[in-house]
């Protein structure tokens, strides 16, 4: 992968970046902001739709004492973003880095006769594939920030893929999940290009999130036609008991 320094972020026309460089306090603050729990420092979703806490900026005087106050003593809280040191007290559990990939012009989106929507009555098999396949974080109520569709087969929900994180012009493609025996028949990416397609219709732009290890689905994706915009690291912490 191409390395993500300032000179080399890819920067998409139509629609201002700059709230992807931080993407889950910018929905929280926009689109999703009826879901969000908190003041003007620290936003969260609530428990069953998603786990993300957004920090508006890491330099604002007080946002520690924020953070700790929205999600508790001695609470575990994933955070994106933060690559410092962390005030006293505070204990790191797990590190990792991700990467945020765009559209381009390359992608070439379109509907999917197959797919059908998925919603509150198909939750129970939406956790279902989740669990048998962990593409990321997904709770019982993530179906109700955007569009999610699937795949059926046998009336078993074979592959799945919808929306996340809703900055202000853009959705994040999220939850994309095909079942081992039903893989290498291009159903991810069937999927991914339907909701880039929905995504466009309204107006908006796809971005994905990745780990930076997923190296295969990294490659998808940008066959594709995403491309890396920038990496960022993912923090694990545990709030002073």
């Amino acid at each position: 992968m191409p390395d993500a320094s300032p000179a080399t972020i890819l920067e998409v026309p139509h629609a201002d970046a700059s709230v992807l460089d931080n993407a889950a306090w910018h929905s929280l603050a926009g689109p999703h902001a009826s879901f969000a729990i908190g003041d003007d420092l620290v936003r969260r979703y609530p428990e069953d739709v998603a786990p993300f806490v957004a920090v508006r900026a890491w330099d604002e005087p007080g946002v520690w004492d924020s953070l700790a106050a929205l999600v508790g003593p001695g609470a575990e809280v994933g955070l994106s973003g933060f690559d410092g040191e962390f005030p006293e007290g505070w204990e790191v559990v797990g590190r990792g880095e991700g990467v945020q990939l765009v559209e381009t012009d390359a992608l070439q989106p379109r509907p999917d006769a197959e797919a059908i929507l998925l919603g509150a009555d198909d939750a129970a098999e939406m956790l279902a594939i989740v669990e048998r396949n962990q593409p990321g974080p997904f709770r019982p109520r993530t179906y109700e920030l955007g569009r999610y569709i699937g795949i059926r087969r046998g009336g078993r929900l074979v592959a799945m893929a919808g929306e996340r994180l809703h900055p202000e012009g853009w959705t994040e493609i999220s939850a994309v999940a095909t079942d081992a025996d039903h893989r290498r028949q291009g159903l991810a990416s069937r999927l991914v290009l339907d909701v880039a397609f929905h995504i466009q219709q309204r107006g908006d732009r796809a971005l994905l999130h990745a780990a930076a290890t997923n190296v295969g689905a990294i490659a998808a994706y940008e066959r594709l036609g995403f491309a890396l915009r920038r990496r960022t690291v993912f923090s694990a912490v545990r709030t002073p008991a």
